[in-house]
């Protein structure tokens, strides 16, 4: 029988692949990109660019990961 697959997509990631660092590298781009350029022009889509990187990577692959997990656990508790 296979391994059960775990709960959470950060338990399958890499140190430097969690919340925490995503968080950190998308807060510390668009302020040094104000920083060095104060080109509002510039940093506006850096940030969103990021916001969407947030979303898809943050609140949507987690949550559908999440869904697969309880999936996975449900089938599994039926087969014998």
């Amino acid at each position: 029988m296979s391994e059960p697959m775990p709960t959470s997509i950060w338990q399958t990631k890499p140190w430097w692949c969690q919340p925490w660092s995503i968080v950190l590298t998308g807060v510390a781009i668009p302020t040094v990109s104000w920083l060095w350029l104060h080109r509002l022009w510039i940093t506006l889509p850096i940030t969103g660019a990021i916001a969407l990187w947030w979303l898809l990577f943050l609140v949507l692959v987690p949550a559908q990961y999440a869904a697969a997990a309880r999936e996975s656990m449900a089938d599994g508790a039926v087969e014998l």
